[in-house]
């Protein structure tokens, strides 16, 4: 694929990264191949994630295409960007032509990022993970590469003000490559979520005590801090869900009421 847009948004995101003065602990990276087609795992912990998952790539000299939301496609200055750098459209209504799109893009070689629990967890732990990510690896008969995140929850997530102050670390965990066959995509996609669980477990243990003190709200209950947990979580999901579907039906409802 023709990159005219992603080699100066690397080299301008890596300059704020200096700027932000961030200190990066990247561990596994040598897990992800140097070549053919590869489907990498992302926790999603925060609104920046896209920006520091490609990270997880760098070493081995690729760029990920990130299956991301219709939402951002449809804004008139996020839309040009994320096809400029041939990001993937996902409508979560109807999934067959990403999932198309996926496997196409694999099998030419290319390194695809995926986030398997679709949204941001409030719960900063691993939300249930939808089987796409292994039915596609499988489809393509490519590896599935597990990464998780850390740290890009403090500067943008959801339910908490933007915090781009200095000196955050962010750490970057990638896994060894698991080899999805999709014959029970359901106990594949099961492994998966351990295998990311105990990578987030250990990510967290090794992150900077002075960062994260107990209380935090970016450190999970689980791990002494604040934010909600898992059930907790869910139901703060729920209701926004509710609050967004009020919105879109009454948006309708003014609409209608224009042209009547």
């Amino acid at each position: 694929m023709r990159d005219l847009t992603y080699p100066p948004i690397i080299m301008t995101a890596k300059t704020l990264f200096r700027v932000l003065g961030q200190r990066f602990v990247m561990t596994g990276t040598e897990n992800v191949p140097r070549t053919g087609g590869v489907l990498l795992a992302y926790n999603h912990i925060g609104y920046v994630d896209f920006v520091y998952g490609g990270l997880a790539t760098q070493p081995s000299k690729r760029l990920v295409r990130f299956m991301a939301k219709r939402e951002i496609f449809d804004d008139r200055f996020g839309g040009p960007l994320m096809r400029s750098l041939h990001h993937i459209e996902v409508d979560r209504g109807e999934g067959l032509a990403s999932f198309r799109t996926a496997i196409d893009y694999l099998q030419q070689g290319e390194a695809v990022g995926i986030f398997p629990e679709a949204t941001i967890s409030r719960a900063l732990e691993l939300k249930e993970f939808k089987t796409g990510a292994v039915r596609i690896a499988a489809a393509a008969g490519v590896p599935l590469v597990p990464v998780i995140l850390w740290g890009t929850q403090r500067m943008m997530t959801k339910d908490h003000p933007r915090d781009f102050s200095r000196g955050k670390t962010i750490a970057i965990r990638v896994g060894a490559p698991l080899h999805p066959t999709g014959e029970d995509p359901v106990a594949e996609t099961a492994e998966l979520h351990r295998v990311m669980s105990q990578m987030l477990d250990e990510t967290i243990a090794s992150y900077p005590a002075d960062e994260q003190p107990a209380g935090s709200w970016w450190l999970p209950a689980r791990h002494g801090g604040s934010a909600p947990t898992l059930v907790e979580a869910a139901r703060l999901d729920a209701e926004e869900k509710r609050e967004r579907a009020a919105k879109r039906a009454a948006k309708r409802a003014a609409k209608s009421a224009k042209k009547s």
